[in-house]
């Protein structure tokens, strides 16, 4: 039996390629040799329910948590996924404890299913605290920051 040549570095760069583009295989060959890669295929999520941001973070009674273990005046998660306090790695981040925000601004974003969602200030105000570090993961309603009138 003989042996087929392998460039370890050819499978590192095709396995890269995978991992970029999402694909779960991909196969290159010429007259003689052939090679392919494939990975498990990733088991769907199970299903995300969408809550409006207005909803998720609905300011609750003066004195009042919002609901049990979430602090009054906090942006809670509208998904599961990884949080990231800045646009891109090295960049600043959205927003520092003490400074003023305006409703819509973006606060941070979510990547879910290979998606970046904007998560955007509910109301103006200052924040007060940051409650996730970047590129941590996160639940549905937990709270990640915290933004005071």
């Amino acid at each position: 039996m003989s042996r087929i040549p392998v460039d370890p570095e050819a499978i590192r760069q095709l396995a890269s390629i995978l991992a970029e583009t999402g694909l779960s295989e991909i196969e290159i060959a010429d007259k003689e040799n052939r090679i392919r890669i494939a990975r498990a295929p990733v088991a769907p999520a199970p299903g995300i329910v969408h809550v409006p941001q207005s909803a998720a973070s609905a300011p609750a009674m003066p004195g009042a948590s919002s609901e049990a273990g979430v602090p009054k005046g906090a942006v809670t998660s509208p998904m599961v996924g990884v949080a990231y306090l800045a646009p891109e790695p090295g960049a600043a981040n959205y927003v520092a404890v003490g400074q003023a925000v305006s409703a819509g601004q973006t606060l941070l974003l979510i990547e879910a299913m290979k998606t970046f969602n904007q998560i955007k200030a509910p109301s103006a105000g200052t924040v007060t605290r940051i409650l996730v570090a970047s590129g941590s993961p996160v639940e549905y309603g937990e709270p990640l920051m915290v933004i005071e009138p």
